[in-house]
């Protein structure tokens, strides 16, 4: 099976998660990476977006996830968005999802927090 990829990288959301209260009230950047992993050989031959997925459908979804629920933790962000796109776009066979949080409410200096997940298609059933 040929396994491709498409990479979005960079995605920037203001959200609302974290465990506390004032993470919770004010919202904070949270940046977004994928990577799709699919055959892409047809849309490359046919020059058909039947043929891959859409990525600006991608984002947009990716962007409701972030923008419009809150969760505790960042795991559970970049679970939320692999199950969504696993469901909503059958040509994905596995993704990476990488949730960035860079202004964590920790003392000291670091450029982000973050966590990376990788599901696959068997994830989902």
């Amino acid at each position: 099976m040929k396994m491709d990829k498409i990479i979005l990288k960079g995605l920037r959301f203001s959200g609302r998660h974290g465990i506390l209260p004032g993470e919770k009230d004010r919202p904070q950047t949270f940046v977004v990476d994928l990577s799709l992993f699919l055959n892409l050989e047809m849309a490359g031959r046919k020059d058909s977006l039947e043929d891959t997925v859409d990525y600006g459908e991608v984002y947009l979804k990716v962007k409701h996830i972030v923008e419009k629920n809150s969760y505790n933790l960042i795991e559970t962000v970049a679970e939320k968005i692999s199950q969504q796109l696993l469901l909503d776009f059958p040509l994905i066979k596995m993704l990476e999802t990488t949730v960035y949080k860079p202004q964590a409410p920790i003392e000291g200096e670091f450029d982000y927090m973050a966590v990376q997940i990788r599901r696959h298609r068997q994830d989902t059933v």
